[in-house]
């Protein structure tokens, strides 16, 4: 073990303990009656769909825990609701999005057909063919239809890669890169972690230095649930997050600003939910944040764990279990 890690995996799994329980104690306030009156439409449905996909690779990492199960239960329950997936597409500027991550992530041994005719709509829309997609959402949409098993005619990820913001950031400043279309790509390219993201080593390590001048821009701001993406993405590069000075910084300040409940009070240290904050508006602020650093140290934490997949080494391209 590197000496600048010593004491930072035992913050991984603090941050990750507490911040995946806090989600699977808090989460079912979603798709509670309470919920539906309290919150807009939109960001209840985002919502779920995030919780989903936690769900997914929490299943991948822990998948015996008992929270995890209260997570599914919730994700089945919005799943079965027969209003769901019109809710999908009250928002027209995210409804296939929403329509096609629905299918992607719905959990195995499901019972509903809906996800079946959400996508056999989506193929008779012209949705799963790549039509005037930008390069960003049409690496998304391949995802998400490789997750749901979907035909389309979707390029491959090589040439997706090719046309993505990040293949051509390393000449581009800071302020000029959009750090979730980043972090984003390469969570796609790599399964969050659990495939190889099939870049050569020079272009591998092109994304890595992108990803760490990203990730100190993004410490000297504060933005904590950006430097989760960012730590996490690190790892889906190979690097081991807790041996880079940007990494290492990023789960110590996560580790700092997590409260005493588990939950990362904020996206940033601007945006942080104030002491006097009802607990819905702690909710609604802290929620995204908390389930980012609940998905990136569950992941993290499971590729150092011996036995525990494929450990990311610094400078090493790593292979990692394919779907």
């Amino acid at each position: 073990m590197s000496t600048r890690s010593v004491g930072l995996d035992e913050a991984v799994a603090s941050l990750s303990v507490g911040a995946r329980h806090w989600i699977a104690r808090r989460a079912g306030y979603l798709d509670s009656p309470e919920g539906h009156t309290d919150l807009p439409v939109t960001p209840r449905v985002k919502a779920l769909l995030q919780l989903a996909l936690l769900r997914r690779y929490w299943e991948k990492t822990v998948p015996g825990e008992t929270a995890l199960g209260e997570a599914t239960a919730i994700v089945e329950r919005a799943w079965r609701r027969p209003d769901f997936p019109r809710l999908l597409t009250l928002d027209r500027r995210y409804a296939r999005e929403f329509e096609l991550m629905y299918a992607g992530l719905t959990p195995a041994g499901s019972t509903t057909d809906a996800p079946r005719q959400v996508l056999a709509r989506l193929a008779a829309d012209g949705y799963l063919a790549p039509r005037r997609k930008a390069p960003y959402l049409h690496l998304e949409a391949r995802f998400y239809a490789d997750l749901a098993g979907a035909e389309h005619t979707f390029a491959s990820y090589e040439e997706l890669y090719a046309a993505s913001l990040l293949a051509r950031a390393a000449t581009l400043p800071v302020a000029d890169l959009d750090v979730c279309v980043v972090t984003h790509t390469v969570f796609y390219l790599s399964d969050f972690g659990f495939r190889d993201p099939g870049l050569g080593e020079e272009a591998r390590e092109q994304a890595l230095r992108v990803v760490e001048r990203l990730t100190h821009h993004c410490l000297g701001l504060g933005e904590w649930d950006l430097v989760g993406k960012l730590v996490l993405a690190q790892y889906c590069l190979g690097a081991d997050p807790l041996s880079t000075s940007s990494g290492a910084a990023g789960i110590r300040m996560l580790a700092e600003v997590q409260a005493p409940d588990g939950a990362i009070p904020g996206r940033s240290v601007v945006r942080r939910a104030p002491a006097d904050a009802t607990p819905v508006d702690y909710f609604r602020k802290s929620y995204q944040a908390t389930l980012v650093t609940a998905l990136a140290t569950l992941i993290i934490g499971n590729g150092r764990q011996p036995g525990g997949g494929a450990t990311a080494a610094a400078g090493a391209t790593t292979v990692r279990e394919s779907r």
